[in-house]
């Protein structure tokens, strides 16, 4: 997320050039002078220049815009940006930081909010801002421009599609094995299965200290399954307890639930396989819209 607003604010401020394409000089075979007063091109047109964006707009291949509609579209531009920099964020973080396994075991609703919400703002702006850069189908398949557009186009809607399994196929069995655990109440769990016991969204805050599992969901010094904003429910807390001002007798005073016991091979269930295959992708899909948007921008 901060990677992305630090990119963002250095796009702001650092100065560039702008460049036309030069699909117009490959369509009249001259050079830029033809059209532009300045031999390098840009800025005001000659006569020819300016019969020959005449004779676009007739085609449908040039659509020139008004004041107003030059700030409405700046506004949906930015929107774009913005809620691109927020999801692009979000998933960098949970990929590079959290890593995939964070959402293992069940789609956080607040993640879940966050990228549907994305995705429609993304998919609705990106609609307005194609139809007033793109005035006809054929600008679409026979531009750079167009091609490039095509191609981000066509890698959002594949993140779209993972989005879409993940959330409504894999997620509900991702949650489903998550509460099968609970429900079975296990007396002695693996480091693996106590981090399912994080006292988040009902479910029971446990901690392990010393070999033992012990039930902190009543104590109001573990409310959301936090403690001093420093420990969370879910972990061997050994090390970290007997560092604490207080003695032991604060955590063996709970409640004891099992023991931590070593843990086994596991086997991955498939669609488990599918989701660390889709996170991973999506991470890939990331890279390649940026590459696509700096050829179109800075090619």
């Amino acid at each position: 997320m901060k990677i992305g607003i630090v990119l963002f604010v250095l796009a702001l401020i650092m100065p560039v050039h702008a460049y036309g394409t030069v699909d117009y000089s490959r369509q009249t075979a001259k050079a830029c002078k033809a059209c532009h007063i300045n031999p390098a091109g840009g800025g005001e047109l000659t006569a020819e220049g300016k019969a020959f964006k005449d004779e676009l707009r007739i085609k449908g291949l040039y659509r020139p815009l008004t004041t107003t509609q030059h700030v409405v579209r700046f506004i949906i531009g930015y929107l774009h940006m913005m809620t691109a920099i927020v999801w692009f964020g979000a998933i960098l973080y949970v990929h590079l930081l959290l890593k995939p396994a964070y959402a293992a075991r069940g789609l956080p609703k607040g993640e879940l909010i966050l990228g549907w919400v994305s995705i429609v703002i993304m998919a609705v702006t990106g609609t307005l801002l194609t139809i007033a850069r793109i005035p006809s189908r054929q600008m679409l398949f026979h531009t750079r421009f167009g091609v490039l557009l095509m191609i981000k186009i066509a890698l959002f809607l594949v993140m779209v599609a993972t989005a879409a399994v993940v959330t409504f196929v894999i997620g509900p069995k991702l949650r489903r094995r998550r509460q099968t655990k609970i429900e079975q109440q296990k007396q002695n769990l693996t480091l693996e299965e106590l981090r399912q016991f994080d006292g988040k969204e009902g479910r029971p805050a446990y901690i392990a200290y010393d070999g033992k599992i012990y039930d902190v969901t009543g104590s109001k010094l573990w409310r959301g399954g936090s403690h001093a904003r420093k420990h969370l429910a879910g972990f061997d807390l050994t090390d970290a307890l007997r560092k604490a001002p207080h003695g032991e007798e604060k955590i063996t005073s709970m409640p004891p639930v099992g023991r931590l016991v070593p843990s086994g091979k596991r086997e991955m269930p498939t669609h488990e396989k599918v989701f660390y295959f889709f996170a991973y992708m999506n991470l890939v899909l990331i890279f390649l819209i940026v590459f696509v948007i700096s050829l179109w921008r800075w090619w």
